[in-house]
């Protein structure tokens, strides 16, 4: 492991700290001699299954463990504790100079709002700089991940069906807010060319359903189809709701075969990319601390 990079040179500046692959692992920031005392926090929805909480200690601990910073957990937006309250307390006890908070959604939209005014209205309480890095959406590693999912159901099915005759239905959360149809929309289009048709559907809010979904599906004349769970964890809405209105769709429709993905989950690609969101703010901090 070296540091590779000093941005930029001068008083204030930081390390960009890369294995010898290239793989970005944690900066170092430096104001003179001092090194700053940084903490991350990653803010999700909130969920009661335990699974996700397991994911989101996994992504802590991972980024934890590459050294450089003095604190790294997450909270929830709602439906249980940690509260976002409860996480800047805990941060805050590491008496840190900066707070980098990552919004954990794969859409923009109220909830995501929601968590940003709240988390950044504490900022007058301490003397602890917080910054907010950007969203997991519109980066090629989402396209990536869906493809990773697609190819591993193929795999666990043992479906050897050539790509162009696949036809490929991802199900997101929905939201009202109309950047979240650019978000999946992006993924959508990024994996297009590789299958004989891409579409995509919502759970709830936004249309077309899942039901919708499949009866395009069939329009388009889909014999072999994969459905994406386009969603984080494995909280209530994958274990639970999805089904409720995806059973009654598979029951009913009349494509050949049907098979369906794992979510997101804790991937390493999506570790790797909170890590890029984070370099991607301490890259500008020199330039306000």
């Amino acid at each position: 492991m070296a540091f590779l990079q000093v941005f930029p040179p001068g008083p204030k500046y930081f390390q960009i700290c890369q294995d010898a692959g290239y793989h970005l692992l944690v900066c170092r920031m430096f104001f003179g001699s001092h090194e700053l005392k940084r903490g991350i926090l990653l803010i999700d929805r909130g969920s009661r299954e335990q699974e996700v909480k397991d994911e989101l200690a996994h992504i802590c601990n991972f980024i934890k463990s590459q050294g450089g910073y003095d604190y790294v957990g997450y909270c929830f937006l709602e439906v249980v504790p940690p509260y976002i309250e409860d996480g800047v307390r805990c941060a805050l006890e590491y008496t840190l100079d900066v707070l980098i908070i990552v919004p954990y959604f794969l859409y923009p939209g109220k909830k995501v709002k929601m968590a940003i005014t709240k988390v950044m209205s504490l900022q007058k309480n301490t003397p602890t700089k917080f910054v907010v890095t950007r969203l997991l959406n519109l980066h090629k590693t989402m396209i990536n991940l869906v493809q990773q999912r697609i190819e591993n159901a193929l795999e666990k099915n043992s479906i050897k069906t050539p790509k162009n005759e696949i036809d490929v239905l991802i199900i997101g959360h929905g939201s009202k807010d109309p950047n979240a149809q650019t978000a999946i929309k992006y993924v959508t289009d990024g994996i297009k060319n590789s299958y004989r048709n891409v579409l995509h559907c919502f759970l709830e809010i936004e249309q077309p359903n899942i039901s919708q979904g499949f009866r395009l599906c069939q329009i388009n004349g889909a014999k072999m189809l994969v459905v994406v769970l386009y969603f984080l964890h494995k909280g209530a809405h994958v274990k639970h709701d999805i089904y409720e209105d995806l059973e009654p769709a598979v029951d009913s429709s009349n494509i050949e075969e049907i098979v369906i993905t794992e979510h997101i989950g804790a991937d390493p690609k999506i570790i790797q990319l909170v890590q890029e969101r984070i370099c991607e703010v301490e890259k500008t901090m020199h330039k306000q601390i």
